[in-house]
């Protein structure tokens, strides 16, 4: 009886901590970081759906640009997810990540978005980008 209870209990928990990560607030955590490797990282990606997490060049207006990486996500939260850069990056720029969903594209598991399109868009919260700026170092 005692090994039912706790299994029970384990089940419990473990399926209270999925249902956190379903409705946990979509979010990019990423700090400054060399790339001269080719690849940029987030440290921490939450997604209430499975999607993209979207590398955008930007500056100092903080618009999102031209897209130079990215990677499939899964939904809930990840943990160090790596974008290989599709073309060079310096020291100094500055690189935005950002949540994409996986919708509107002719494609499921295709990255499909282009500038200004909506296949495979940007998530926003309270009309508000998903995404964290950084600097390449």
């Amino acid at each position: 009886m005692k090994t039912f209870i706790t299994a029970a209990l384990a089940l419990t928990l473990s399926a209270g901590i999925a249902s956190a990560a379903g409705h946990a607030t979509p979010m990019v955590e990423a700090a400054n970081q060399d790339v001269s490797n080719g690849v940029v990282s987030a440290s921490k990606v939450v997604a209430a759906e499975n999607g993209w997490l979207v590398v955008h060049r930007t500056d100092a207006e903080m618009k999102p640009g031209p897209v130079v990486a990215y990677a499939p996500l899964r939904a809930g939260e990840t943990a160090d997810v790596a974008a290989i850069l599709q073309e060079e990056v310096a020291s100094g720029d500055m690189l935005m990540l950002m949540v994409h969903a996986e919708q509107g594209g002719t494609a499921t598991g295709v990255f499909e978005y282009t500038l200004g399109a909506k296949e495979d868009g940007p998530i926003r919260i309270d009309d508000k980008l998903v995404m964290t700026v950084i600097t390449a170092d």
